[in-house]
């Protein structure tokens, strides 16, 4: 039986809360850098989450799974989805504006293109989809080449660092396909892959950043932390896996589109951040690769065409 996944009104308004929460993220992350190291802020972010979750788990009367079996893949979980693209993306904040970060951080199907095709077994991309992911990396290259002799080293550094977590995010796409076979609650991996990258996170913080020996943070930071944790990380979760249970994973690719939005406005009402010529164009041609991959308007706007043509 196919299921007929749809986009109400309702869907809408899921998925433009869902990106306003995850274009969030590039801003809370600019605040909380302002007095936090980045290896700090991505432990606050996932281990307060991580608590969130649990609690939200024992409201809903949702039984973790006992034993160590799947732990090992909550961990390569955790680390492909969470403390790798969390640690390069705060760490090119520093460098670069939350605008740009989440720019880049769009990038992220089209490497899970390109990772699905050159994973073991991966179909091969259809024509429209090649197309895209050409348009796309065009639009990182002007982003990124345009001008390359003349950018700062740390600003260039900083784009590579969030193209990294794009990347690491198509893995994790890729591997977390095995949760679903495995019949696993998708909150319940929410959780594991959350609570493992805690686990991971915490002693690698407390021997970088030595966090007890830091100024103790004001009350922007400690807000900035708590929308990472409770907004971007824990209700998003939530909102995500609802949302792909009722209107799929077609539609919910849509919210790459949106999060570069959110977290430009953001910027640059909030943070006064401008970004340049070439860095407005390339988010205009990852835009319209996004659109080609998608593939919907192309086909609404042929069918349109079709309908107006004479018999």
């Amino acid at each position: 039986m196919t299921i007929r996944y749809r986009m109400g009104i309702s869907e809408w308004g899921m998925l433009l809360g869902l990106s306003l929460l995850w274009g969030g993220s590039f801003f809370f992350n600019r605040l909380a850098l302002r007095e936090l190291p980045p290896l700090t802020v991505v432990m606050l972010r996932v281990g307060l989450g991580a608590l969130a979750m649990w609690l939200l788990l024992r409201l809903l009367r949702l039984s973790f799974p006992t034993g160590l079996r799947l732990w090992p893949a909550f961990m390569l979980m955790g680390l492909l989805n969470n403390v790798i693209p969390f640690t390069l993306i705060v760490w090119g904040q520093l460098h670069i504006a939350s605008g740009l970060a989440a720019i880049l951080n769009a990038t992220t199907p089209l490497f899970s293109l390109l990772v699905g095709w050159l994973g073991v077994g991966g179909a091969r991309p259809a024509r429209r989809q090649l197309a895209g992911v050409v348009t796309g990396f065009g639009g990182v290259a002007v982003m990124t080449g345009v001008g390359l002799q003349s950018a700062a080293p740390s600003s260039l550094a900083g784009q590579l660092a969030v193209l990294g977590a794009a990347l690491s995010y198509a893995c994790a796409g890729v591997y977390g396909r095995r949760f679903a076979v495995m019949g696993l609650n998708p909150l319940l991996t929410a959780c594991g892959q959350v609570s493992a990258s805690a686990l991971v996170l915490l002693p690698l913080t407390l021997f970088a950043d030595r966090p007890w020996t830091l100024p103790s943070p004001n009350g922007v930071t400690w807000g900035a932390i708590a929308g990472l944790a409770l907004l971007s990380t824990a209700l998003a979760y939530v909102l995500f896996f609802q949302l792909l249970a009722r209107a799929g994973t077609l539609n919910l690719m849509l919210v790459t589109f949106l999060i570069p939005v959110s977290a430009t406005l953001l910027g640059g009402l909030v943070l006064h951040e401008r970004l340049q010529g070439t860095e407005l164009a390339g988010m205009v041609i990852i835009l319209l690769a996004l659109i080609i991959i998608d593939g919907r308007l192309g086909r609404r706007l042929f069918r349109r065409e079709a309908s107006r043509s004479p018999p």
